[in-house]
């Protein structure tokens, strides 16, 4: 019997595979316009944000990738499925755009020392053009977003305001190269575009890792839950207590709880999945039910056991 999971762990999201192909091609054919229009006009603002183009590319190609994936079901050597490939990619594609964004800014650094000449009348129609797709393709992926939450396209979604930030800023820098005719402004514009890109590639980053990590999700707060399982009827304690998500809006919870012997088990173990399903949106739960005398956890477990013994002690003398 192949099936052997309750939850099939999979993620079958139309709206974000059509949104990311739409974006994937359109983000395509303007990135070559851009590089070409980079190259002949020399402007490093231009082939900073090509750069950056060209990493959207690749980040939405891995999260093509990712997609499809996560529509696969698990297996036994697999058993959370390919969900985390989600965040591999994401991780993948914040560690490019970190790496674009310095060397965006060692270029800035060279031009700044040896200013170039700049076809800024190419330069602008270009990042205006630029300007038209990135305002089109942020309001595509805002769509997508209310309808379905993926962190890939959350990371598109951060990448495209950045772009749209950056097709602005080389609008500028061109209006402000031939109004002046200084060329500092070239790689000034093109290190601030660079800061820009290295900002949402260190939040892309940041929010990868904690997933990888298996860190609590943010929105979670481990104690207000711990507390809510401790209010179900038979819970005496709560401990081993782990959560975490295997991509995103796909969280697992593992605890151990000391129960009452009085209490049925089965009926426990009821009242605490409905308390994470209803109140928390946890679906997948692992609960070991334990008894302290015959699971001690060491210290921990001796402790637990001293501090019942004084309650009953306790009780005991009110009574009398």
């Amino acid at each position: 019997m192949s099936d052997f999971h309750h939850l099939k762990h999979v993620k079958n999201q139309q709206t974000s595979k059509r949104t990311l192909w739409i974006t994937l091609i359109l983000t395509l054919f303007f990135t070559l316009v851009e590089i070409v229009g980079g190259i002949v006009s020399n402007s490093l603002a231009l082939l900073s944000d090509s750069a950056h183009m060209i990493s959207d590319v690749i980040a939405l190609g891995l999260s093509m990738v990712a997609i499809y994936l996560a529509s696969r079901p698990s297996n036994s050597r697999y058993t959370f499925g390919y969900l985390r490939f989600e965040i591999i990619a994401s991780f993948l594609n914040g560690l490019a755009l970190a790496v674009i964004a310095v060397g965006i800014f060692i270029e800035g650094i060279r031009r700044f020392i040896t200013p170039e000449t700049i076809n800024f009348q190419l330069m602008l129609i270009i990042s205006s053009i630029g300007l038209v797709v990135n305002i089109v393709l942020t309001l595509v992926l805002s769509r997508s977003m209310k309808e379905e939450k993926n962190l890939n396209v959350q990371s598109a979604l951060w990448h495209f305001i950045g772009d749209l930030l950056s097709s602005i800023g080389v609008i500028v820098s061109a209006l402000l190269i031939f109004a002046t005719g200084w060329l500092f402004f070239d790689p000034l514009i093109s290190m601030v575009i660079g800061g820009i890109i290295f900002t949402g590639g260190a939040r892309i980053i940041r929010e990868s890792y904690l997933i990888l990590m298996e860190a609590v999700p943010d929105h979670f707060d481990l104690e207000e839950i711990r507390a809510s399982i401790m209010e179900v009827e038979g819970v005496e304690d709560v401990h081993e207590m782990h959560l975490w998500a295997i991509s995103t809006e796909h969280y697992s919870l593992l605890a151990h709880v000391f129960i009452n012997n009085e209490v049925q088990p089965h009926c426990i173990i009821l009242a605490i999945n409905e308390t994470l399903q209803h109140k928390y949106a946890i679906h997948h739960s692992s609960i070991q039910m334990e008894n302290a005398k015959i699971h001690p956890h060491g210290a921990y477990g001796r402790e637990f056991l001293r501090m019942k013994e004084e309650e009953r002690l306790l009780e005991e003398g009110l009574q009398h």
